[in-house]
């Protein structure tokens, strides 16, 4: 019984402590970004020897694949809490509720931002393992836009889908639009366009001194890109 009470004692320790290290690293990503992230640097923040900072992480883009999931992570968990927190007959309703949290978790997380949507990190290349949380984010939306079809109230624009591109259709369908047709797919991945786009011009400066009502022109954005997939939205 002891020697479980200490393991799990060690266990925790290790738990907190690498989150500490995760916590610091995101203060080195809002100071130097993803490329300049080291494992030196963040030891040092900590008052730690590098050397025990590899026991947690064994390299720089460990720790990035950490930061990565994270990241994907909270904006999914955001996603889809916004979206099942709209009755699931109310379309509009869930689009705009699940488009916004996704701008506020940007707003508030943008290094995060940057790293999983910015520009990519010079000689790194991300695991499978990032992959599935990050369908979790476009899932949200997927799932949004397949309960329309089914319902009949998503009606993509007419468009011809060559042939190697409902390939790589094929795995978005199965996991962010299940069994929805190969159109549903290209308006999910429209929509994410959209929305991607209008958060980077956003939190990369590109509206500055320039757009100030950011929240009207998100709305505005927001209808576009649901009127741009096909989704039945009322007048406003």
């Amino acid at each position: 019984m002891e020697a479980n009470a200490s393991r799990s004692a060690r266990a925790r320790v290790r738990e907190e402590l690498a989150k500490e290290i995760l916590d610091a690293a995101r203060g080195r990503l809002a100071v130097e970004g993803p490329a300049g992230l080291s494992l030196r640097a963040v030891a040092r923040d900590l008052g730690m020897v590098p050397s025990a900072l590899y026991r947690y992480y064994e390299s720089r883009d460990a720790l990035l694949t950490a930061l990565i999931i994270e990241a994907y992570r909270g904006l999914g968990e955001r996603a889809e809490a916004a979206d099942r927190s709209v009755p699931p007959d109310d379309l509009p309703k869930r689009w705009f509720a699940t488009t916004d949290a996704i701008r506020d978790w940007g707003l508030t997380h943008p290094q995060e931002w940057a790293l999983i949507f910015g520009s990519p990190v010079p000689g790194y290349r991300a695991p499978q393992e990032t992959n599935a949380v990050a369908a979790a984010v476009y899932a949200s939306l997927g799932r949004l836009l397949r309960d329309a079809w089914r319902a009949g109230r998503l009606h993509p624009p007419p468009v011809t889908i060559p042939a190697d591109l409902r390939v790589d259709l094929s795995s978005i369908g199965e996991t962010v639009v299940g069994e929805a047709p190969d159109e549903v797919a290209v308006a999910a991945v429209v929509a994410l366009g959209h929305l991607l786009g209008a958060m980077s011009l956003e939190l990369f400066g590109q509206y500055n001194n320039a757009i100030f009502a950011r929240d009207a022109l998100w709305q505005i954005r927001m209808e576009l890109a649901a009127r741009a997939a096909g989704l039945d939205l009322p007048p406003r």
